[in-house]
């Protein structure tokens, strides 16, 4: 668990518009943060891996801030029309929401349209960090990545998959089991891991590239089965299941999901923010829960995630300029 921020010093303070005397969660002029309700804005539609875990986180934190938070789907556009929102919403700690990686960082370097950028943004938390997989329906012949770039090679461009969106970590991924193997997929890209879900249930498209912690419960209803996963070592809660390097095929690739704001918080407000995130991330409710929907958990306060984050923008833009994804 990261420890909370320190406090400002009075230099500090002074300079971001408080006085000597305020308390936490006080702005020059205004009464303790929060005195009305919140926005949680998410990215990506109900029932995705962001929407399951951040409700009832919402609802967790609302007994530590002690106001309720609206959750908000605001999906389209691989993510851009959600994270544009909350990027552009007022810094006074009324408007968070998650962000998601790597559409985070790439979505501004595959539109140099888009109307934000990663330092519109201040990390708060992140909670999740799940590895990418492959998942095939049961009656699937493919039981591994090396039987499905096998059938790959038999039929070049033919066997489509979907995703969560152009430049998601799904697509990412494939893109790079392309470049390690020589293969040729057919993307369908939709704008979340629900409708991915339903695309592949269905028969629409034969494979489904979501992340670990997305399918676990259609995994236990026997309803897809993974041919592998992206993470760096096998994940406890699915022991069975071996890693793309273990077989053979150097791709790493997953989904950081965590809390932000729009960049220009004041420091109390931050801090407040931040305080009740960890509250409720260690929480005994939300403790069962994550243990219940099998959430990867990765914990990092507001330096360590931004870090991430930053080191997460070099690696994809390097990326770009040298294999850029236009599809």
């Amino acid at each position: 668990m990261a420890a909370p921020l320190a406090r400002p010093g009075l230099a500090q303070s002074q300079a971001q518009g408080q006085t000597p005397g305020q308390t936490q969660g006080q702005a020059q002029g205004a009464g303790p943060f929060p005195d009305r309700p919140l926005t949680m804005v998410l990215a990506y539609p109900a029932g995705g891996g962001t929407d399951v875990a951040a409700r009832p986180l919402a609802r967790i934190m609302e007994r530590y801030l002690g106001q309720p938070i609206a959750v908000v789907n605001r999906p389209g556009a691989g993510g851009e029309i959600g994270f544009t929102e909350l990027a552009r919403s007022k810094p006074d700690g009324y408007t968070i929401g998650f962000l998601n990686t790597p559409t985070i960082v790439t979505i501004p370097l595959e539109r140099p349209q888009a109307r934000f950028r990663l330092d519109d943004l201040l990390p708060l938390l992140n909670i999740v960090d799940d590895p990418g997989a492959i998942w095939v329906l049961p009656d699937s012949p493919i039981r591994s990545v090396a039987e499905l770039v096998a059938e790959a090679r038999r039929r070049p461009g033919q066997i489509s998959y979907g995703t969560s969106g152009i430049g998601s970590d799904d697509h990412l991924a494939m893109l790079a089991l392309q470049r390690v193997t020589g293969t040729q997929f057919l993307h369908v890209p939709f704008a979340g891991g629900a409708p991915v879900r339903t695309a592949t249930v269905s028969r629409q498209i034969e494979l489904a590239v979501t992340n670990m912690g997305e399918a676990i419960g259609d995994y236990r209803q026997g309803l897809f089965r993974p041919i592998g996963q992206m993470g760096l070592r096998r994940w406890a809660v699915m022991p069975e299941v071996p890693t793309f390097r273990e077989q053979g095929f150097d791709v790493v690739e997953g989904s950081m999901r965590g809390l932000a704001a729009p960049a220009g918080l004041p420091r109390p407000v931050l801090e407040r923010l931040v305080a009740a995130a960890q509250r409720a991330v260690a929480d005994p409710e939300w403790q069962a829960l994550a243990t219940q929907l099998a959430l990867p958990l990765r914990l990092l306060g507001p330096d360590e995630y931004r870090a991430e984050l930053v080191a997460m923008q070099r690696h994809y833009a390097a990326l770009w300029e040298r294999h850029p994804w236009r599809e």
